[in-house]
């Protein structure tokens, strides 16, 4: 006696197609969790008021980078790490050198490459020589002899008489500085790893569906 057997639909089949909606679930879930952790660290960044191009420097990629896999992932990440991390942490900062650490007044000016000065460029810009004034409270002074601009920024006097020269604060030294906390990234990336599981499913239940 002969028993045939016949699976209609074919479960190998059955079974392809429904790894083949798993690994697209996945990878369609890990790019939605990715994109949305780095939309959310941007507004964060934006939101404390650090600018728009520090929060274009947050980055993703889904890995792989084509076609769908069960071990599909999602990196977020910022090209300018220092910065980020410094606001995220709120670190102590000390002088690389043990002494002082000179923070530009308004006076100051900004650097020629973007940023804060230091006193070295300040005086190769302006030709005046700065002077340290010790005081007992509050931070200690890096001063020039000169004149503010319209723009409030120290410059060199052109008065032969000395009409409008004055004593001009530029740099604030102090001897080390408590960086305020302003982000916390953390928290948006663990609210992004517990709704993975979540995303998951409902992407496998669209397919299904679709």
């Amino acid at each position: 006696m002969r028993l045939k057997l016949d699976i209609d639909p074919d479960i190998v089949a059955m079974m392809a197609a429904e790894v083949a909606a798993g690994e697209r679930a996945v990878t369609v879930a890990m790019r939605e969790a990715g994109s949305g952790l780095k939309g959310a660290w941007r507004t964060q960044i934006t939101g404390a008021g650090l600018g728009q191009r520090l929060g274009n420097s947050i980055r993703n990629q889904t890995f792989p980078r084509s076609g769908d896999s069960l071990e599909a992932a999602a990196l977020v990440w910022s090209k300018a790490p220092v910065i980020i991390g410094a606001h995220d942490t709120g670190p102590l900062i000390r002088s690389r050198t043990g002494f002082w650490l000179a923070i530009p007044t308004p006076a100051a000016g900004k650097s020629s490459r973007g940023g804060r000065i230091t006193p070295g460029e300040w005086e190769r810009r302006t030709g005046l020589r700065l002077r340290f004034i010790y005081r007992r409270t509050g931070p200690s002074l890096l001063v020039a002899e000169g004149r503010l601009n319209t723009k409030g920024r120290a410059v060199a006097s052109r008065s032969k008489t000395g009409r409008g020269l004055t004593t001009v604060p530029i740099f604030l030294l102090v001897p080390q500085v408590k960086l305020s906390k302003r982000l916390d990234l953390a928290r948006e990336a663990a609210r992004a790893h517990e709704a993975v599981p979540g995303l998951i499913v409902a992407r496998w239940v669209e397919g299904r569906l679709g």
